[in-house]
């Protein structure tokens, strides 16, 4: 694995520098610049918009038809136990993009409590007033895309964004305007990118290849998020095998998914990219859908279960990362940041809690990662927490909020051998429970 250290001829050149005129010197230090750019990996972020953790050809399905993400899969580093550690889009994306957890990032839910109306104009007001206090916090923070400003690093922002303006997550060109006036929420012109072409993203590229820099690209396309809306010839595809309508349109959206993907790996390719290019795959949040109407099942999306948080998650960097299929290895999101980092020789932010995942020892030594679930309209962790999860392979402990939850029951399963999570044995398990529950606590605190 390359790591981007000063090399025998950076060091030649550093010492002409010094040698020479300040114009000499200025030129030298541009072409040394340039030189050490050219060699930096781009980086790319694919990020699907719910979808369950089961449901792409190579996880396993036999109705739905990945064929690119499973050549992909196949050409990459592959985690089938993968997790973010939240469910639902908007704190999940904010990790993804800033490698911490929730409780740390602050960003819990979709929208902060607010007034819920009939009128339109007036919900998108109440919302904008009572959100407004996280746009100035967020960018407060700091995203993959500050860190990369020092590498030298373009960063274009495509699909989804809930946190204002695309300069906001430190991006230098995006899609997404933020104005609530505007219909701005969740990601206005970006929700395009996918549905309506690729030429936005193509311009993206271009410019990067103008202007000689390495770019990190955030792919996020609103899908196959609902509105299930596929292209007729997807959706006759799998109405004859669909048990309704509504799960041949969610099929049907999964395969557009993968066939945008598709075009995104055949632009880099076109570029003459692909070989310097790093490719991280993710999901947001896992979706499973409902037979008789258009919604999610409560299983999925915003509950603790796997099926809300597992996905598949996968690095690609040909001749650079070799292709394995792990089936065994707990990974998560919040890996995804320190793993780009300790690739570029970044040395990673101390309050990053996630690890290289290239680095098997690491890997091998950490014991547990977390989870946690609030509410969709949030406030404080302490008013808007409903649950806390602890992943220990083979075992997850689900822990749900006294005050929030107080009907329910802590859950433990051995996710090896129950992956659906049917049988709940925290009763025959009080030890482990306990010991699990500690930890929960403890990462609660930290």
């Amino acid at each position: 694995m390359k790591r981007y250290k000063y090399t025998g001829f950076t060091l030649l050149m550093l010492s002409l520098i010094l040698s020479c005129g300040n114009e000499t010197k200025n030129k030298i230090a541009k072409d040394e610049k340039e030189a050490e750019e050219s060699q930096l990996p781009n980086i790319v972020f694919i990020l699907s918009d719910d979808q369950s953790w089961t449901d792409y050809s190579f996880m396993g399905d036999e109705n739905i038809e990945t064929p690119r993400l499973d050549k992909f899969a196949s050409e990459s580093l592959t985690f089938t136990r993968g997790y973010v550690p939240t469910s639902l889009c908007s704190p999940s994306l904010a990790t993804i993009i800033t490698g911490m957890y929730p409780k740390d990032h602050g960003i819990l839910g979709n929208d902060v409590v607010y007034e819920r109306t009939k009128d339109k104009a007036v919900k998108r007001k109440n919302r904008t007033e009572a959100y407004k206090h996280m746009i100035p916090h967020f960018e407060k923070l700091t995203t993959l895309p500050d860190i990369l400003k020092s590498k030298g690093y373009l960063s274009f922002q495509t699909g989804k964004w809930w946190h204002g303006n695309h300069k906001v997550g430190g991006f230098d060109y995006g899609m997404t305007h933020g104005d609530p006036n505007r219909g701005g929420r969740h990601g206005d012109y970006g929700l395009e990118i996918g549905r309506k072409g690729m030429d936005t993203l193509t311009s993206y590229v271009d410019l990067a290849i103008k202007e000689k820099k390495p770019f990190f690209l955030w792919y996020a396309p609103f899908l196959p998020h609902s509105p299930h809306t596929p292209p007729k010839r997807l959706l006759d595809k799998y109405l004859p095998k669909a048990p309704t309508e509504y799960v041949a349109k969610y099929w049907a959206m999964c395969e557009w998914f993968d066939q945008t993907c598709g075009e995104l790996f055949d632009i880099i390719e076109e570029k003459g990219l692909t070989e310097n290019t790093l490719f991280v795959y993710v999901c947001d949040n896992g979706w499973v859908q409902n037979l008789n109407d258009s919604k999610y099942n409560e299983i999925s999306k915003r509950s603790p279960y796997d099926l809300g948080m597992r996905t598949p998650i996968m690095y690609k960097w040909a001749g650079e990362i070799k292709p394995k299929m792990d089936t065994t290895t707990v990974v998560s999101s919040i890996d995804m940041v320190p793993t780009v980092l300790d690739i570029l020789n970044i040395d990673k932010p101390k309050n990053l809690p996630g690890i290289n995942v290239l680095d098997e020892e690491a890997l091998n030594n950490r014991e547990e990662i977390f989870g946690e679930i609030y509410a969709h309209d949030f406030t404080t962790i302490e008013s808007s927490l409903f649950y806390t999860i602890a992943i220990a392979p083979p075992y997850k402990l689900i822990v749900p909020d006294v005050v929030r939850k107080p009907k329910e029951k802590i859950q433990l399963f051995n996710i090896d051998e129950d992956p659906f999570e049917k049988q709940n044995i925290a009763s025959s398990n009080p030890e482990l429970v306990e010991k699990l529950n500690k930890k929960i606590e403890a990462f609660r605190t930290e």
